[in-house]
């Protein structure tokens, strides 16, 4: 008879357990784990040896100064584009909007001084008419090509484009009917400078102050210090530093050639970086408080020297027909004439303007046209009050010599003022220029730069920690 191999009994004396013999299920299968859980696994094991821990030191350590690198150069070409944009777009569009509002205002000016020459209108004066309506149309053109579809300055610009053929309409009507003797002609002027006055110059004054927000955006964009930057710079020199610490207590080597390079190529970025924007901040900061400031202060006065003119040619071609009522210094109401009322206010304006264009001028090439332009704004209130003096009392004639006539007359003063601010303007946008370019000049190849060397940077940190892992093999 075969051999019976023994079998296991139990309790109940049947096989394997059961009480019918029937076999116990296998335990069910451990759930598969995932690949993260698998590497997180690994990554301990290694940890618990020398090689995987240098090998996870190396790892952290490139990938530290790689983002040093890329942070770097990702916000300094921000800042380094929104510098180009202050240099060589907003800067200039603001100064091309405050010419749009000073050539329309200019225009005006020179279309009453004409008006009041009557048939003897100079070719002069009608040549800077003309010049001007050309400049303003043009800076239109440059202003649309350079506004964003559907904003607010695209809006302002069309409605000046629809207005200035209006204003030219007006104008020349004024013209035709002043040539042939007819009164009509003052209606007619008078038309066209309120269609200025309300419509146009507030619209240029809208569009301006737009450009200038965009201007002053573009300063908030390039002038922040890159803080993240920074601190990644900060955060990479810190572990460099306790790397070769811990090297040197293991070894008793006071340099590992890898590291030593990768530290010196993130120091070199760290303090390009640090210095590079600040002075790159400074420039652009300086820019701002001797140039944009100032050409703003400039700009105002030009504006408010023009609406005084043309209020002061106006005086004479309304003849009293446009009053309004105002309280005198003792608060009683009085009826003036509102041309000349706002002359005067005009003038308070310009006054304002000047002492404050002098205050910020910085040196003396900068300050000597606005106080010959001060000087030209006295004699004008002197002029301009004999010529009111002698209007009041009947004499048209010799009131419309003393502000349109060859010599002596407030045209002088005004001419004198108009150059001297347009020097100033003209020193002041050098100086801006120049800081301003100073400013990008000191973010040049900063970008490029900090992502080169943070990449060789990292490759000296991993060699270097590859040559103590060939220490284990």
């Amino acid at each position: 008879m075969p051999a019976v191999p023994p079998q296991q009994t139990h309790s109940h004396g049947t096989p394997n357990g059961s009480p019918g013999g029937t076999p116990t299920p296998a335990p069910p299968p451990e759930p598969r784990r995932t690949a993260f859980a698998e590497g997180v696994d690994r990554l301990r094991a290694a940890a618990t040896t020398e090689p995987g821990r240098l090998r996870i030191i190396g790892a952290f350590l490139a990938a530290l100064v790689v983002a040093f690198g890329a942070v770097t150069a990702w916000q300094m070409t921000d800042r380094a584009a929104a510098a180009d944009d202050v240099l060589n777009k907003s800067q200039p569009l603001s100064s091309a909007a405050a010419d749009i509002y000073r050539s329309l205002a200019d225009a005006n000016t020179a279309a009453s001084s004409g008006f009041l020459a009557g048939g003897q209108e100079t070719a002069e004066s009608r040549d800077r008419y003309e010049k001007d309506i050309d400049r303003a149309a043009a800076g239109l053109v440059k202003a649309a090509a350079n506004s964003d579809p559907g904003s607010a300055a695209a809006a302002t610009v069309s409605e000046l484009n629809r207005l200035l053929p209006q204003y030219k309409g007006y104008v020349e009507r004024a013209r035709t009917n002043n040539r042939q003797g007819f009164p009509v002609g003052g209606a007619w002027l008078r038309f066209a400078n309120e269609t200025m006055q309300n419509d146009m110059l507030p619209a240029a004054e809208e569009l301006y102050k737009n450009e200038n927000q965009r201007l002053r955006a573009d300063y908030d964009d390039a002038t922040p210090y890159p803080w993240a930057a920074i601190g990644l710079g900060v955060l990479a020199l810190a572990a460099l530093a306790w790397a070769q610490h811990r090297n040197y207590q293991r070894t008793n080597r006071l340099m590992n050639h890898g590291l030593v390079a990768a530290t010196a190529t993130a120091t070199v970025v760290l303090l390009w970086l640090v210095v590079g924007h600040s002075v790159a901040r400074a420039g652009l900061n300086d820019s701002y408080d001797h140039g944009v400031r100032s050409l703003n202060v400039l700009h105002d006065a030009r504006i408010a020297s023009l609406k005084a003119r043309g209020n002061e040619n106006l005086t004479l071609v309304a003849r009293g027909a446009e009053t309004k009522t105002v309280k005198d210094a003792k608060g009683e109401e009085i009826t003036v004439d509102a041309y000349d009322d706002d002359f005067q206010t005009d003038m308070d304006n310009l006054g304002k303007g000047l002492a404050k264009a002098a205050e910020l001028a910085d040196d003396g090439t900068g300050k000597k046209p606005v106080t010959a332009a001060e000087g030209n704004m006295t004699v004008w209130k002197e002029r301009h009050a004999a010529a009111r003096e002698q209007d009041e009392f009947g004499n048209y004639e010799e009131a419309l010599n003393r502000v349109i006539g060859a010599k002596g007359a407030t045209g002088e003063c005004f001419d004198s003022i108009d150059d001297n601010l347009a020097k100033a303007l003209k020193h002041e946008e050098a100086e801006f220029e120049q800081s301003a370019g100073d400013g990008l000049g000191a973010m040049t190849g900063l970008p490029v730069g900090a992502a080169v060397l943070a990449v060789l940077g990292a490759a000296g940190a991993v060699l270097g920690i590859g040559r103590r892992l060939s220490e284990y093999r």
